[in-house]
């Protein structure tokens, strides 16, 4: 089973349309951001551990060979000294808490059938330095710490944890970049080019295949440093 979070839009909402036209058996979440018609997608906000429990105990029957992608995340662009404190704070509490919500949600389960595989994506913004984007850096840097330290505490039973360290995608929140920057951001590039969503799977293929890979962060940057 292949749990997709923020499964409505974005590389989300990729991943869950490509892995369902593979006939994987799949469970999507979305918050904010309508799901197309048919999707069947579950509503849950990421930041309440409540509303992620009581879906996990719900599907529990259905939940074996569990591979949990997480894709749900937010942005708020500020400089720091005029923030708003409350956004800045939703950020951090939905990339990152919401990100430890279902991983907390799903390993026990994991752990008791001995198999797991968890992709969190992470970005480039971790280590390249970004005005105006504090909090969603605070969070992504904050994944390698998590999955380092969730990783040695289960890969004996055989859970997986791994970040995809994510440069700049034709997917998510590039759409919101002015395209005068986005060019500018595309000549930093030493590819070339923004990542293909054809590459983003190929990376979740390779994770999840890929038992001795753990406590990792791959960087899907095409050079960028």
């Amino acid at each position: 089973m292949i749990i997709i979070t923020g499964a409505s839009r974005g590389i989300g909402k990729f991943l869950f349309h490509s892995f369902r036209a593979e006939n994987e058996s799949l469970i999507g979440t979305y918050f904010k951001t309508p799901p197309e018609p048919g999707d069947g997608l579950f509503q849950v906000d990421v930041t309440s551990y409540e509303q992620v429990s009581a879906l996990v105990t719900q599907q529990a029957p259905k939940l074996t060979d569990i591979t949990l992608i997480n894709c749900a995340g937010i942005n708020y662009n500020a400089f720091a000294h005029k923030s708003d404190p409350l956004k800045w704070k939703e950020v951090v509490e939905t990339n990152l808490i919401g990100t430890y919500n279902w991983i907390r949600a799903v390993l026990p389960l994991m752990r008791e059938q001995k198999f797991g595989r968890i992709i969190n994506f992470s970005s480039v913004v971790a280590v390249r330095p970004t005005p105006g984007i504090s909090p969603y850096a605070a969070s992504k840097s904050a994944l390698w710490g998590m999955t380092r330290s969730i990783a040695v505490e289960n890969a004996a039973m055989n859970v997986t944890i791994n970040n995809i360290n994510m440069g700049y995608s034709v997917l998510g929140m590039i759409e919101m970049v002015p395209e005068e920057y986005k060019k500018s951001i595309i000549a930093q590039i030493p590819a070339g080019c923004l990542c293909e969503p054809a590459d983003i799977l190929n990376t979740v293929k390779y994770i999840r295949a890929t038992r001795y890979l753990t406590g990792s962060s791959i960087d899907l940057n095409g050079g960028l440093i």
